[in-house]
């Protein structure tokens, strides 16, 4: 590909202005023609790519992928040589219009005119903006360094074609009017005047394009094989053998170049341009022909050919590098060179200047006469003439340079020589010493700490010899420059070098030789180390847990029950199947002492004393171990012994569990039937006491039962048995419920007989009796055989007492308690309900006044409802009185009516109820 970068740099920023600024004003609407826009999208694509596939990378879109000026700026990095300042990568809108801005910016740093292209555009995707920005750059880079002879840029490039392509038939680059007919003298105006040709008619045939290529590359182009009548193939066989063989990209259409009336300009110089790269430099323009030649001074001629002939001459003496010995066969030459400064050169530069004067102002008078400018032969152009002076010019500089060079170098010889003694006494005295020390063995001998001293020790003196390695590199390299500077004791220097970087390098193998073997003993002495640790780690707590249970085998035991002992029995077999993995740990702790020693005597080391971490010995370990394994067995024994205590106190247990169970079931089943009994009143009081009486001696005939439990509870105690999982009695408890059944019965017993007492002295009838029991019954919902004050309180509400829960009712409920409860136990027992009844009964006539309630809660009616009683009575009392009351059955009945006059009558024995 085309190299800019050179071209570039040596442009003028002047120039480049000026000539931008009428390339602006060339065709600022030509973006307007859809063919135009067409042919410069793809030109200036494949321009781009030529150059940013150096970069590794292109663009397919010309519009869209430069929008965020990244490819931009690498475009310009690329085609320019220099380094951008850094692009911001952010995809924001401002990160773009920033990047666009440092591309233009560059583009102005260059002297380039931007005239309405702002990196709003470019980052908008403004085609027409973009390909214009496009063409500035390709202007810039591309054709503004284009020179031949005087013309430049765009005019230079035409003339280039025209010298290039003028030997070739068909080809008339000299006219760029589409009649092909426009003189020479034209073209030369257009050049001066800045009056722009034609591009486009010129290359619609082809064959310029492949003239272009065969005046350089004939082996490339059969030029005479093409016709003009086919411009199709002209252009594409062209196209095709630039890309392939010269690596110019095809940046034109062969059909869009034929089939437009006026092919865009801009595409057509970009893509010629790309020949003027390519075959720029790799053959001069030769001379044309004899009528330009005319006018030209044979004295010229004479004087350049003499000028060049010393110019070849003097380069070589100036080119000669023979070197010298002394410094006063440098100062011949130096003397030598000095004359040629100030004799032999000057009358050559004022030659060069008149030859360039001369040739100024021939060039000047043909121009003003409209005469094509004077083109000398090749290799005695100004330009080969100022190619040659600028050559005698650097080999006079670098001969003047060589001459100091060599002075310097003689001079410093000397100092390098004392300087390589004087650093080299310092090293050896350095190094006197170091070997004796690098080979001794103390580290045999010490420990982990007193090793890790020396290795310490060691660690300074490598960074010491590190230090020394610079001291070392700097005789050898003084050394290597006395050589190189042909030191006339040079093999003393060398033989003195070698001495020392042998000596360095037998110090650097002992150095490594000795750390190995203390990084050795320190690896070992850390193994024995470490295996202490491991030792310590492990032996503590195997300690720890042997004399735990050597404890627990020790621990006196108190169990109450067969499960107890089992469990213990469980825990202790559990115990022993852990034995066998404890003394794997045994012996893996004393295989770790085991590997101390073996690591101790396979290298030789005296271990220093007893292990630093711990004060268990293994031999303190096997003894405790061997005393715990005596007591298993005897631990074995001791609870097989209490297992066989637990299972006869079981077999106990189990014998007085059963005759407890019966007992209790018994005791249970006698103080319900006593319960029942006493509730239901079957027959008279007299037929009740014979019952009770009957039963009574019933229970009793069961008391070699309770005699033969408690022959059983006491060898229970006998046993220390405190707990019978086999019962939930007691034979506390059972004692208890034996007395209290026997009491029961007797007080049962003594109710029914004062009963009778109380009938007999009160005169109360039997159903009295009975009517009294259901409601004492009714209201003792506990069944506890007495009522307490509330219940109480609404028992006697049911029987028509006015004892409500106001200040009269509490008054009165207050002396009937003082009545029946002298002792204030607040409990009302059934015989003290029977004496307050009895004597109610006979003081007053309370059936009439219970008629009299009725009636009053009846609203004067001779029956009441069941709604009526629920909301004047309290619930008990209310569901006590309906349960009781017979249907109303008079002739103003009404449903649901109820007769509470023969309630009250029936209530105190005055009828049947």
């Amino acid at each position: 590909m085309v190299d800019y970068h050179a071209s570039n740099n040596q442009s003028s920023t002047s120039g480049v202005q000026t000539y931008m600024e009428q390339e602006n004003d060339w065709d600022r609407d030509l973006l307007l023609d859809p063919a135009w826009e067409k042919q410069q999208r793809k030109t200036f694509t494949a321009w781009c790519n030529s150059h940013l596939r150096k970069a590794g990378t292109q663009i397919e879109n010309i519009e869209e992928d430069f929008r965020d000026g990244l490819k931009l700026m690498l475009l310009l990095e690329v085609i320019s040589g220099e380094r951008l300042t850094k692009p911001e990568r952010g995809k924001m809108r401002v990160h773009k219009i920033n990047n666009v801005n440092k591309a233009l910016g560059f583009i102005a740093s260059k002297g380039v005119k931007l005239v309405s292209i702002g990196a709003e555009e470019i980052v908008d995707g403004n085609a027409k903006m973009t390909l214009g920005m496009i063409w500035t750059i390709i202007l810039r880079f591309a054709i503004q360094d284009i020179s031949v002879e005087e013309t430049s840029a765009k005019e230079g490039l035409l003339l280039w074609c025209q010298r290039k392509t003028a030997p070739y038939k068909n080809v008339n680059v000299q006219n760029f009017h589409i009649s092909h007919t426009e003189p020479h003298l034209v073209f030369t105006a257009r050049i001066l005047f800045n009056v722009a040709p034609c591009w486009w008619n010129i290359w619609k045939d082809g064959l310029a394009f492949n003239a272009l290529i065969h005046r350089h590359r004939p082996d490339l182009i059969d030029y005479d094989s093409l016709r003009k009548d086919d411009p199709v193939t002209n252009l594409n066989n062209a196209f095709e053998v630039a890309e392939k063989h010269l690596d110019i990209p095809k940046m034109l259409d062969a059909d869009d170049i034929v089939n437009t009336a006026r092919p865009d300009e801009k595409a057509i110089m970009t893509y010629v341009s790309s020949f003027y790269h390519a075959f720029s430099g790799a053959q001069k323009v030769p001379s044309n022909h004899k009528s330009q030649l005319c006018g030209v001074s044979p004295h010229h001629l004479h004087v350049c050919l003499q000028l060049l002939e010393w110019i070849n001459r003097t380069i070589p003496w100036l080119e000669n590098r023979t070197p010298e010995k002394t410094v006063k066969d440098l100062q011949a030459k130096q003397e030598d060179f000095r004359d040629y400064r100030c004799v032999h050169k000057p009358p050559k530069v004022q030659e060069k200047c008149q030859l360039e004067i001369s040739f100024n102002t021939l060039q000047t008078k043909l121009r003003l006469s409209n005469r094509p400018a004077f083109m000398p032969s090749e290799g005695r152009m100004v330009s080969d003439i100022n190619g040659a002076w600028h050559t005698l010019e650097g080999a006079e500089k670098g001969y003047e340079e060589w001459i100091l060079s060599e002075i310097r170098r003689l001079e410093r010889l000397e100092h390098l020589a004392e300087k390589f003694h004087q650093k080299a006494a310092i090293h050896e005295s350095w190094t006197d010493g170091k070997e004796a020390m690098l080979t001794q063995k103390d580290y045999e001998t010490s420990t982990l700490a007193e090793v890790k001293a020396l290795l310490k020790k060691h660690e300074a003196f490598e960074s010491d010899l590190a230090a020394h390695q610079d001291r070392v590199e700097q005789i050898a390299a003084i050394a290597q420059e006395l050589n190189q500077l042909d030191y006339y004791d040079a093999p003393s220097v060398n033989a003195r070098c070698q001495k020392i970087c042998e000596q360095w390098d037998i110090l650097g193998a002992l150095t490594q030789k000795r750390k190995e073997s203390l990084e050795r003993t320190e690896k070992q002495l850390e193994s024995i180390d470490e295996l202490y640790l491991e030792y310590a780690k492990r032996a503590a707590p195997f300690n720890n847990w042997m004399e735990g249970a050597m404890e627990d085998l020790q621990d006196m035991f108190i169990v109450h029950n067969i499960v107890e002992i089992q469990d213990l029995i469980t825990a202790h077999e559990q115990f022993k199947s852990t034995l066998s993995e404890a003394n794997m740990e045994r012996e893996a702790i004393q295989s770790i002492q085991a590997q101390v020693q073996k690591i101790a005597q396979s290298n030789g080391i005296k271990l220093s004393g007893a292990n630093p971490y711990t004060t268990i010995t293994p031999e303190s370990i096997d003894s405790k171990w061997e005393r715990a394994m005596a007591m298993v067995p005897q631990r074995d024994n001791a609870l097989q012994e209490e297992l066989n205590k637990q299972k006869s106190n079981d077999t106990l247990r189990a014998t007085f569990a059963t005759q407890a169970n019966a007992v209790g079931a018994y005791i249970k089943d006698k103080m319900e039937e006593i319960g029942r009994i006493s509730i239901e009143m079957n027959g008279t009081l007299e037929d009740q006491l014979t019952n009770l009486k009957d039963y009574q001696t019933t229970i009793m005939s069961f008391m070699p039962e309770i005699n033969k439990l408690e022959g059983y509870h006491q060898l229970i105690q006998e046993a220390l048995i405190f707990d019978n999982q086999y019962t939930k009695y007691t034979m506390e408890h059972l004692r208890v419920g034996w007395e209290q059944l026997l009491t029961t019965i007797a007080r049962t017993i003594n109710e029914v007989e004062n009963q009778i007492l109380t009938r007999d002295a009160k005169g109360i009838s039997q159903e009295q009796l009975y009517e009294y029991r259901a409601s004492f019954n009714h209201f003792d919902k506990d069944h506890t055989g007495s009522l307490m004050a509330e219940e109480f309180k609404a028992c006697l509400i049911s029987l028509g007492y006015d004892v409500e829960n106001n200040k009269q009712g509490d008054a009165e409920f207050a002396r009937i308690m003082g009545i029946v409860d002298p002792n204030a136990s607040g409990a009302v027992t059934f015989q003290a309900f029977i004496d307050f009844m009895s004597t109610e009964t006979t003081d007053t006539d309370t059936a009439d006044q219970v008629i009299a309630s009725f009636k009053i809660l009846a609203g004067d009616k001779n029956y009441i409802t069941a709604e009526e009683l629920r909301r004047e009575l309290p619930p008990d009392q209310a569901e006590y009185c309906i349960a009781r009351m017979a249907p109303y059955t008079g002739p103003d009945a009404a449903p649901g009516a109820l007769d509470y006059m023969s309630f009250s009558t029936a209530l105190y024995g005055e009828s049947d109820l």
